[in-house]
């Protein structure tokens, strides 16, 4: 097992993260803003600031690179590929997303319950993505050689 490609794993994860932000906007920022809207005005809050639009991008571009940081840290073990990053997707948006939804969103009634489960599903998707346009940028150090331990056996 090589080392993992910082450089490889950092572009690609800025990749993924703008990836993610840009689905993100459209989501959240268009086709839910109304939504948003209303729910920050039940809490008492008021619409977001540019401020902190650009926080909310930068904890993009780091989640992207935890999505690319996860795909190279299981590649050696399920191997190189896209259905290795969908996992990768699937399993960072699981503890980022769905497990933090379901627990401040919903179970606490912050949001409507449409709102969160609408956002939870667009978050998937940009989840996946983002994953796997980071993981089509990595390569390990030394050349693309990393292989399932299924195909070395």
């Amino acid at each position: 097992m090589g080392r993992i490609n910082m450089a490889r794993m950092i572009l690609g994860g800025i990749v993924a993260g703008i990836v993610a932000n840009i689905l993100g906007y459209l989501v959240d920022g268009l086709l839910l803003a109304n939504q948003w809207n209303a729910g920050m005005r039940a809490l008492g809050k008021g619409e977001l600031s540019v401020s902190q639009i650009v926080g909310l991008n930068i904890v993009g571009l780091a989640y992207g690179i935890f999505l690319v940081w996860l795909y190279a840290a299981i590649r050696p073990r399920y191997g190189p590929g896209p259905k290795t990053a969908v996992f990768a997707g699937l399993m960072a948006w699981a503890i980022g997303t769905l497990l933090p939804n379901v627990a401040l969103m919903g179970l606490q009634g912050l949001f409507p319950q449409s709102l969160t489960i609408a956002t939870t599903a667009g978050a998937i998707v940009e989840s996946l993505a983002g994953a796997l346009a980071g993981a089509a940028l990595y390569k390990e150090e030394g050349g693309d050689t990393t292989q399932s331990i299924a195909a070395r056996a």
